[in-house]
């Protein structure tokens, strides 16, 4: 064969002139494709190139991956409606439940006290004890998380709501720098229905800020009763609050709530990315930091962070049970498989990983009950404020010039 009918070989790459000796991150690629570039997340909310295709008259050519996405988000638009459906066949089948349990009850002479675990929400609300205590949701954090995290947090600062408005002892409750993105969603998808929220405060002031306010609105007898756990604290003075930004990565432990104190929860859904950035955010304004005492009580199946409603709950319950262990174990979701220490066994964590257009779905809809939720208690406490108020009219007395 002649010498150019040989195919020739190609030189080889000096390993040491093209090889980079420094790691490469997870889903980052520096392939540059010019115009036809896109940018996609990666799994911990990084942008990453991604090349796409052209069609014959030059339009970008949508990926398989976007089509599946662009169907499933027209399936959950168009189930809207069933969603809808569902929620109120699961509301008429805990009517009928009630309604049973109620029954049961009056055969067995324990009907009052059930009454009461049913009450609505404002005789719950009127029924509840206000205490010099303030629980801040820092929203401060909204560039670091996706939109699916963004709503997934969306739901818990309205389940903290509910759950706040329909507790035996209720605090002061604010979410901070509310004034981003988590904003407008609430603003624009969720039509502004926080604006008819009662006790709370939503301001776009920071966390620092919002604890040096709470001193003024905590003072007592306005700013709450000393009762419940702090009944015998009778003595205690604003002066003996404190600020604490709690934290799993503090080195300190809470072991109790005082009154007049303010604490601070990060509101921040980001798998664990982000980890100790509220621990550092506290740290440089100069504030306490602490962890909830959950090593001390239960033995979790899983890891020790909970979302921002969940950690919110376990400290109402404390104001009602005075109690960590008990609260605990009132809170923690199954799936965590939390137990107290002294009865712990090898509970498996039970949830399975599911790919991201699942989770943006889960959490819409978790939105959307946690909203249908918080308008429940709003209108309940709406409709109690006015009942009330015609109770009083018409217990008031009638003025000698009103008579005629």
């Amino acid at each position: 064969m002649e010498e150019e009918g040989r195919p020739r070989k190609l030189p080889k790459l000096d390993h040491d002139e093209t090889q980079n000796p420094e790691p490469r991150m997870t889903g980052a690629l520096d392939i540059n494709t010019g115009d036809n570039e896109q940018r996609v997340e990666s799994a911990d909310g990084s942008k990453a190139p991604e090349t796409t295709q052209q069609t014959e008259d030059g339009a970008p050519k949508i990926s398989k991956r976007e089509m599946k996405r662009m169907r499933r988000r027209e399936q959950w638009e168009g189930q809207r409606d069933q969603r809808k459906a569902k929620r109120k066949e699961r509301g008429i089948a805990r009517k009928e439940k009630r309604r049973a349990a109620l029954e049961q009850a009056r055969e067995d002479g324990t009907l009052e006290e059930l009454k009461k675990t049913y009450e609505r929400t404002h005789k719950r609300f009127r029924r509840s004890t206000l205490l010099p205590l303030t629980l801040v949701i820092d929203c401060g954090y909204d560039e670091l998380m996706l939109e699916k995290e963004r709503i997934s947090l969306g739901s818990q600062i309205t389940r903290s709501y509910s759950d706040n408005s329909r507790s035996a002892y209720r605090s002061h409750l604010v979410f901070s720098s509310f004034n981003k993105q988590l904003k407008e969603r609430f603003d624009t998808k969720l039509n502004k229905h926080y604006l008819n929220w009662k006790g709370v405060r939503i301001v776009p002031n920071d966390f620092a800020q919002v604890a040096e306010m709470a001193k003024e609105w905590m003072v007592v007898p306005a700013g709450g009763k000393l009762e419940g756990v702090f009944a015998d604290k009778t003595d205690a003075t604003p002066e003996d609050g404190e600020v604490v930004y709690l934290s799993s990565d503090s080195p300190n432990t809470l072991t109790e709530l005082k009154p007049f104190s303010t604490y601070i929860i990060g509101g921040l859904v980001d798998k664990n990315r982000h980890k100790g950035i509220c621990y550092k955010q506290a740290v440089e304004k100069g504030i306490k930091t602490a962890k909830l005492p959950i090593g001390d009580y239960i033995q979790m199946a899983s890891r020790q962070v909970l979302a921002t409603n969940h950690v919110v709950e376990i400290m109402l319950k404390w104001l009602e049970l005075g109690d960590w262990g008990k609260a605990f174990l009132a809170v923690i979701p199954q799936r965590k498989g939390g137990t107290l220490k002294e009865s712990a066994g090898g509970a498996d964590e039970g949830s399975q990983l599911k790919d991201a257009e699942e989770e943006e779905e889960d959490a819409e809809e978790d939105e959307e009950q946690a909203v249908a939720q918080a308008q429940q208690v709003t209108d309940e406490t709406i409709d109690g404020d006015q009942q009330a108020m015609e109770e009083t009219m018409e217990e008031a007395p009638v003025e000698a010039g009103e008579a005629n």
